[in-house]
């Protein structure tokens, strides 16, 4: 079977298997390339399907899969970085769907259960994401450790992965996550309740400051001092905040920290060669949340710069991440 396609038996979104319809790039039909069915959009967490980046798995053992995604060449907010490079942060979002795939469809997460992301990073290959104006289709491979059950139910693991484009290393990466019932859910987030909590965002940074061009996609707004915003939760953004929940998704917390490092580096358009998020704890959307940005001392090759990122809410660290942006001629 091709990996393009779905695994052949996968667990419904009721819990029990459903044989697979057999759909991939080739079984579309049409003049032309069709591009790939994706997964079904409850097995990553997402509302749209359009924002669903996988489009298969295959089971090599156990704990070893091969998972297919596409990354769109003209994604509404993943879009090409520093001149023509597809954007690495779709590969985090990569990273966390597959994560949350292989719990549903492989290690018998139930539906409704909740995901804790704990720390996502990547490390790309610059010279094999070139975006080129064509979509990107991916075959990941993903290994399955520290794996932790809770009777037969998964409870959480860490996944390594392997990007790999036309049999080329694109990038590597991995993430650690957590599992939760419905019933624990609810006891660890207490008076949060999805939908609550949604202020007026506040007033966005330039977006040329931080790398963008639309003030909608800007996620930090001013504040006192040198390389310090208010983080900018906008509940409307229909990517970051594509479906309903009860705080700051990850995702918000990486684009952050790739927005603070453009200024504080003073590179709107630059390329994150590595970046590594740790997500400390839940971030509300109803409290102020301060986010900094430190350029480390020392480069590395190629004069790469390495920058710290930080956020505090409630007086605790709740985020932190390192990027390191690629020479200026990336």
């Amino acid at each position: 079977m091709s990996t393009s396609a779905f695994q052949t038996e996968r667990a419904a979104p009721g819990g029990a298997a459903a044989a697979d319809t057999g759909t991939s790039a080739a079984g579309c039909g049409g003049a032309g390339p069709a591009e790939p069915a994706t997964v079904p959009k409850e097995f990553v967490h997402r509302s749209s399907a359009a924002e669903v980046v996988l489009t298969g798995w295959t089971r090599k053992d156990d704990t070893r899969f091969t998972v297919t995604a596409r990354w769109p060449h003209d994604h509404s907010f993943f879009t090409p970085v520093a001149g023509g490079y597809h954007d690495p942060l779709i590969g985090c979002e990569t990273i966390r769907q597959a994560g949350i795939l292989l719990g549903h469809a492989e290690f018998g997460v139930p539906i409704g259960h909740q995901f804790v992301v704990w720390d996502i990073g990547i490390a790309v290959h610059p010279e094999h994401l070139e975006a080129g104006g064509q979509s990107a289709l991916l075959d990941v491979g993903v290994r399955c450790t520290q794996v932790k059950r809770r009777g037969r139910v998964l409870s959480g693991m860490r996944i390594e992965t392997v990007f790999r484009r036309d049999g080329n290393i694109v990038a590597t990466g991995g993430g650690s996550l957590s599992c939760l019932s419905p019933a624990v859910y609810r006891r660890v987030r207490g008076e949060h309740l999805p939908g609550g909590g949604r202020p007026t965002p506040a007033r966005p940074a330039a977006p040329r400051s931080v790398g963008r061009t639309s003030p909608s996609d800007v996620v930090l707004s001013p504040a006192d001092g040198t390389n310090r915003w208010q983080l900018r939760a906008d509940t409307r953004h229909p990517v970051l905040f594509e479906h309903v929940g009860d705080h700051v998704p990850g995702m918000v917390l990486a684009e952050a920290a790739r927005q603070a490092t453009a200024a504080a580096i003073g590179r709107p358009s630059y390329l994150p060669l590595r970046i590594a998020n740790e997500f400390v704890r839940y971030v509300e959307l109803d409290a102020p949340c301060t986010v900094e940005a430190v350029l480390l001392p020392g480069t590395g090759a190629g004069d790469e710069q390495n920058v710290l990122v930080t956020a505090h809410q409630n007086g605790e660290a709740v985020f932190r991440a390192t990027v390191t942006a690629g020479p200026h001629h990336l």
